[in-house]
């Protein structure tokens, strides 16, 4: 029976661009030493934060390698392969090679609104031809449907190389019905920065982070203090990143932690239609907020 191997501090790795448009391999390069440097034990690539909608399959390609070469095996990489075409991802799942990658991350069906029983049959399909353990992503927020948490169980004993959900219904509620009922080899990881604190005091695995790009020192850092049961320094540091968690999202995601990120010097503040930088008032307020930290 397969067990999930991500836990702790995921990041959900932003695509750089340059000025130009194209993307910014190099940057890209720093940021993936910057996170494994700083305390990150699993990186998400080419999902919604990096953009991947926007980029072509050579681009794709290109950044899956360049990632699995930089990292060299010292954390873990899910991989993201998802859509609201069952058939099309069952057959890039089987036609992709997957050498490097320890895990996918696939999400539920957006804009079609399947019913509860056509998330199961959705998830049945992929779990029976994946090579790799899966991490279920539920995001309703951007979905259009939210799994419900029995659906969520039925899959993680059905299928054991299911191992986990990324839970972003924003719901301690859900979360607490997933984590009460779910079986011992699955498990919840946040996908909601905000709730991360919550959840992990709840028994949640982990988190797939957006802050974590910019910030991923002091946000390990929360994590591995709550693992350990010391919840008051944790709750100070989650507590410092109240008001930055809401400005990240403000204007969309990835266009309030690419703003974070260029006025730490990492990258242009580019990103592709149709998203669009930040509004300079947001950035402005996140630059005041990142100089306060003591962290």
């Amino acid at each position: 029976m397969a067990q999930n191997i991500f836990k702790g501090l995921g990041v959900a790795l932003i695509t750089p661009f340059n000025t130009d448009g194209s993307v910014d391999y190099q940057s890209l390069k720093r940021l993936v030493e910057f996170q494994i440097d700083n305390g990150a034990d699993f990186l998400c690539i080419l999902a919604t934060t990096g953009e991947a909608p926007c980029l072509t399959q050579e681009e794709k390609d290109k950044i899956t390698d360049l990632v699995k070469d930089v990292n060299k095996g010292r954390v873990k990489i899910l991989k993201y392969c998802g859509g609201n075409n069952t058939a099309a991802v069952v057959e890039e799942i089987k036609n992709t090679d997957w050498s490097g990658i320890d895990g996918i991350l696939s999400i539920c069906p957006y804009y079609n609104k399947p019913s509860q029983e056509g998330l199961y049959q959705h998830f049945k399909a992929i779990a029976q031809v994946s090579p790799l353990p899966i991490v279920l992503y539920n995001v309703p927020g951007r979905t259009g449907i939210n799994m419900k948490p029995e659906t969520t169980c039925r899959i993680a004993r059905d299928f054991p190389n299911v191992v986990a959900v990324k839970e972003a219904s924003g719901s301690l509620e859900q979360v607490d019905e997933i984590i009460k009922n779910k079986p011992d080899n699955f498990d919840v990881i946040s996908g909601d920065d905000a709730l991360t604190f919550s959840m992990i005091a709840s028994g949640a695995a982990g988190v797939i982070s957006v802050i974590g790009n910019a910030l991923p020192k002091a946000f390990s850092r929360m994590i591995r203090l709550e693992f350990r049961g010391e919840y008051e320094p944790a709750r100070k540091i989650h507590h410092s990143f109240t008001e930055l968690y809401s400005l990240l999202f403000v204007d969309g995601n990835p266009a309030g932690v690419k703003a974070l990120l260029n006025d730490m010097g990492f990258i242009e503040n580019e990103l592709r239609l149709p998203l669009v930088p930040t509004r300079i008032a947001t950035k402005q307020k996140m630059s005041d907020i990142l100089k306060t930290l003591n962290i």
